[in-house]
C-alpha cells in the first residue's frame, strides 16, 4: 500500500469512525472488494450495516447481498429480503432487480411472478440492464405478465443494447424465429455474434448453425465447426450434445485441411477472449 493510499483510508476511516453514513458505506464496500485494505466480508458487512442503520440505501442494498451470499456471516433469504426492501422502497435499481429475483426464485418471501415482475419493471426503468433481461423473460414465457413477444423483445433489445449477453443471444432467437419481430436472419446472425464474441455458449452454438445452413451468412463449414467446438467446451454436459452433433456435422462436409483450420481458428479465438462468466 502506498503513503498516498494509506492516508485515503486512514481519513475515509476517521470520517466513517465520527458516523458518516457516505464514509461507512465506502469503507465497507474497500474491505467487500480489498480495495486499499485486505478483503474482510465480516468488516464490511459491519460498516455497511453502520451505514445501512441511517438509511444509507447502498448499504442496505449491498448489506442484502451479503444476508443473500453469505458473505460475512451465516446465509439468510429473510434478511436478504428484508435489506433489500428498505433500498429499494428508496428508489435502489439493484435492490429493486434482487427484490424482483427473490420473488421470482421464492427465497425468502413466498414465491409470486406478479411482485417479481413489479420490482423488475421498477429497477428495468431506470436502466439496469439484468432486469430488462428478466422482464424481457417474464413476458417471452408469460410468467406475472400476459405472454407478449414484442413486449419480450423490447426489453430485450435494451439489455442487448447494454451488452447484456443473455439479451443479445435471445434477441437473436426472435429475430431467427420471427417472435415479435419480422423474421431476418441477418439481425439474428448479427445479435448471436454480439452474444458470442463475449463466450456466450449458446450463442455460439447458434452462430454455428447459421453457418451450417447459410441462414444470414454465406454458408461456411469451416466458421461452423469453430462456433460449434467453441460452444461445445464451454457448455454443461447435459447441453453440450448439441453442439458436438453440430461440429461432427459440420466435419462431415470438410476435408482434413477445412478441420485442421477450424480447430487453429478455435483455438485462436479461446486463447482471446475470456470465459464468459455472466
Amino acid at each position: 500500500m502506498t503513503h498516498a493510499v494509506r492516508q485515503e483510508i486512514d481519513a475515509l476511516r476517521a470520517r466513517a469512525e465520527a458516523g458518516v453514513a457516505s464514509a461507512q458505506f465506502s469503507l465497507g464496500f474497500r474491505y467487500n472488494t480489498g480495495q486499499g485494505v485486505p478483503q474482510d466480508y465480516v468488516e464490511a458487512a459491519r460498516w455497511y450495516r453502520l451505514a445501512a442503520d441511517q438509511g444509507y440505501a447502498s448499504a442496505q442494498a449491498n448489506l442484502g447481498g451479503m444476508y443473500d451470499n453469505g458473505q460475512g456471516g451465516p446465509q439468510d433469504d429473510a434478511e436478504a429480503v428484508r435489506w433489500y426492501r428498505l433500498a429499494a422502497d428508496q428508489g435502489n435499481a439493484t435492490a429493486q432487480f434482487n427484490l424482483g429475483v427473490m420473488y421470482d426464485t421464492g427465497r425468502g418471501v413466498p414465491q409470486d411472478d406478479a411482485e417479481a415482475v413489479r420490482w423488475y419493471r421498477l429497477a428495468a426503468d431506470q436502466g439496469d440492464a439484468d432486469a430488462q433481461f428478466n422482464l424481457g423473460v417474464m413476458y417471452d414465457t408469460g410468467r406475472g405478465v400476459p405472454q407478449d413477444d414484442a413486449e419480450a423483445v423490447g426489453w430485450y433489445r435494451l439489455a442487448a443494447d447494454q451488452g447484456h449477453a443473455t439479451a443479445q443471444a435471445n434477441l437473436g432467437v426472435m429475430y431467427a424465429d420471427g417472435q415479435g419481430v419480422p423474421q431476418d436472419y441477418v439481425e439474428a446472425v448479427r445479435w448471436y455474434r454480439l452474444a458470442a464474441d463475449q463466450g456466450h455458449a449458446r450463442a455460439q452454438g447458434n452462430l454455428g448453425v447459421m453457418y451450417g445452413t447459410g441462414d444470414g451468412v454465406p454458408q461456411d463449414y469451416v466458421q461452423a465447426h469453430m462456433w460449434f467446438d467453441l460452444a461445445a467446451s464451454r457448455m454443461a454436459s447435459g447441453h453440450r450434445q448439441h453442439a458436438v452433433d453440430g461440429r461432427d456435422r459440420a466435419a462431415g462436409q470438410m476435408n482434413p485441411t477445412q478441420i485442421a483450420e477450424a480447430g487453429r481458428l478455435a483455438r485462436e479465438w479461446d486463447a482471446a477472449h475470456p470465459r464468459w462468466t455472466h
